[in-house]
């Protein structure tokens, strides 16, 4: 058994790879924090978008991800990545606050610029 630890320190010295990662040198990543527990559907919403899509016959390149946390629900909106902002929030408004109501939150990796001025 000591010999296997000191072949694997002796190949971890003399890896490339194992010398340009420095884990031991990063800070832990902390305490994981819970999402709150959800009461209603569609109240907290997560929001993304998938692009880089062939074109549709009306041109859209991009589909739109609306997801209800609760249910897990979902709508795909076809868009276009020339879209505005504008146009993205009448199109929100169009299919999404039509059958759902205004959601109380917003989860999304799009940008705080995005969200805000959503």
């Amino acid at each position: 058994m000591k010999r296997d630890e000191e072949d694997i320190v002796d190949y971890v010295a003399r890896c490339l790879t194992c010398q340009k990662v420095k884990t031991e040198h990063q800070k832990p990543g902390g305490l994981l924090q819970p999402l709150p527990i959800l009461v209603w559907k569609w109240e907290h919403v997560i929001m993304d978008s998938i692009v880089g899509l062939p074109r549709t016959y009306k041109q859209h390149d991009a589909v739109w991800v609306v997801v209800d946390r609760l249910t897990k629900t979902n709508h795909f909106l076809p868009l276009k990545t020339t879209y505005t902002l504008e146009q993205l929030a009448n199109l929100y408004i169009k299919e999404i606050v039509r059958l759902h109501g205004i959601p109380l939150s917003i989860m999304s990796d799009c940008g705080s610029k995005f969200i805000s001025k959503f």
